[in-house]
């Protein structure tokens, strides 16, 4: 295993992306760049962690800001959810461990918000430990190096996290998982892997089907719902919703028949029902506030 260790890794040095979360092993920075990836492109994310940071740039600080703030700060990112997940992880390290972060896995997953993935990245990334996760590049890179799967899914993750444990260098397990993910994002990608530029295409079980398969279906992600029409459903309209509530100045309220107007060319009294049930969730999710003159972000 050792020289597949150092190919990765030499390959790494060479060709490993300049993010800046790799720039860091402050557990807060590493948690926000965490969230703001969960279903997000790396482009998309790169300026709004930059800008995120420099608003928020502690713990205390997330947590001590108002809910409304963070919600207007996260967009264009979407998942709105997250903002407010975000700020409720930060506002228990508070509470809990006087802003600072724990190092142990269970302590981690202790905090509501905060899954396995998660916990095991701000491990691995911010206290250097031996710990093994998956994401998409992750499970692709090992499912095909070392199981064999040409086209890993999600149902096989238990397998591939044992392989993954086993092959983890234990001295270096953060550049090693950043290794794993750049290869997954830049050679070895679902469709079209680039296989003769890879530091493991000797070693790598599934490159003869590689090489005579042809993708036919598209790369499954684990853990999210994946809707086959997104415009006129209940997320397209909660998503309009806050976003129309973020034009608002701070304090500011907007009638909700106001806010249907602006959500549906053919409003009517009819779908204020309907409305004040979205609303109603969203008020439950923390994403806004519904009060007797109107609704305003929290």
């Amino acid at each position: 295993m050792v020289p597949v260790h150092q190919a990765v890794l030499a390959w790494y040095k060479t060709h490993g992306r300049d993010l800046p979360w790799r720039r860091t092993s402050d557990p807060y920075h590493i948690l926000v760049a965490e969230v703001m990836l969960q279903q997000t492109q790396v482009d998309r994310v790169l300026p709004k962690y930059k800008e995120f940071l420099e608003v928020f740039p502690t713990v205390a600080a997330l947590a001590a800001a108002s809910r409304g703030h963070v919600i207007r700060l996260w967009a264009p990112l979407g998942y709105n959810l997250r903002a407010v997940r975000l700020q409720d992880v930060a506002q228990q390290v508070i509470d809990r461990w006087g802003g600072r972060f724990p190092d142990r896995e269970q302590d981690l997953l202790a905090l509501r918000g905060i899954g396995p993935y998660t916990a095991r990245a701000i491990r691995c990334f911010a206290f250097r430990k031996p710990a093994v996760f998956l994401d998409t590049n992750l499970r692709r890179v090992i499912g095909r190096c070392f199981a064999g799967l040409p086209f890993p899914r999600p149902d096989r993750d238990r397998e591939i996290l044992a392989i993954a444990q086993e092959v983890l260098p234990a001295a270096r397990p953060y550049e090693w998982h950043q290794a794993i993910m750049d290869l997954g994002a830049t050679v070895c990608r679902w469709s079209r892997p680039q296989c003769v530029e890879c530091p493991l295409a000797l070693s790598c079980r599934a490159r003869a089907i590689l090489n005579t398969q042809r993708l036919a279906v598209a790369e499954p992600t684990a853990g999210y719902h994946v809707q086959s029409k997104f415009t006129g459903s209940r997320r397209y309209y909660r998503g309009r919703m806050v976003s129309l509530l973020r034009e608002l100045a701070p304090g500011e309220c907007l009638n909700p028949a106001l806010l249907g107007a602006h959500l549906k060319p053919d409003w009517s009294a009819g779908d204020l029902q309907w409305l004040m049930e979205l609303l109603a969730g969203l008020e439950r999710d923390g994403l806004v506030k519904v009060m007797p003159g109107g609704v305003s972000l929290p």
